[in-house]
Formats: C-alpha cells, structure tokens, sequence
C-alpha cells in the first residue's frame, strides 16, 4: 500500500545510470530550493510597506528606496551566506548538519526545529498573501 502510495505521487525510482542525466541545472534549482528564502524576503517588503504606507502615505513613499536597500542587502547576506555553506559541504548540508558540524548537538537541534517553522509560516504566509491578493482584486 505505502509503496503504492509513493510510486503514485512521487513517481518510480530513477535506475543509478540514468541519475546523471537527471540532475536540475543552477537555474532550476534555484527556484526550487531557494524559494523560502527569497519568498520570505519577498513578503517581508511587502508587509513593511502595508505598514508603512497608511501611517503617512506620501512620507512612506520617501523611505521606499532605503527599504528596498536594506531588503536587496538582505537578500545578498542571504546569497552569500548559501554559497559559502555549498562550498563549504559540497555533498549536501543543510542548516542541522552545518551546526551540528561547528557547533554541536543542541544549537543543530534549535536550527532544524527553527526551519521546521520557518517552512510552516512561509506556507501560512503565502497562502494569506494569495488570498489577499484575489479578495482585493
């Protein structure tokens, strides 16, 4: 039943000699894996600017471009911070291993429940942004 399950939705296996053609290219995987970071950032501006923009709606206007500064250096920590880390674990290493790695077991564990999360309010978020984006349309 389970095998039938995961064959269903996640598909069949990839035989070890098809795999190498089977990799996603940089731009792919981008969208796919960096999606919550960028998203993140992406609602972030978003929510800043709702906020700002009723208080004082021409004066808001005024602080737009050093928002948008500050969320393009974000971004770029961000970037650098994800290079730095596949350079660094080359075979995979997400933020639990990187930690567990430099700084032990309990500041791992803190790290892999903070994503756990951070992955749950992303969703939550960007389900209430696509539903307030069509109520207002």
């Amino acid at each position: 039943m389970y095998s039938t399950l995961k064959r269903i939705f996640v598909g069949r296996p990839i035989p070890s000699t098809e795999e190498h053609h089977q990799r996603l290219s940089k731009i792919i995987a981008l969208a796919v894996f960096a999606s919550d970071a960028i998203s993140s950032t992406a609602y972030a501006t978003e929510e800043i600017l709702l906020v700002l923009v009723p208080v004082a709606a021409m004066a808001a206007l005024e602080d737009l471009v050093p928002i948008a500064i500050v969320v393009v250096i974000l971004l770029a920590i961000v970037t650098t911070s994800y290079r730095q880390t596949l350079f660094a674990y080359p075979s995979g290493g997400g933020s639990y291993i990187v930690s567990r790695e430099n700084l032990g077991a309990t500041p791992a564990l803190v790290a892999g429940a903070s994503l756990l999360v951070d992955y749950v309010l992303t969703v939550a978020v960007s389900v209430s942004a696509g539903v307030a984006a069509i109520t207002s349309a």
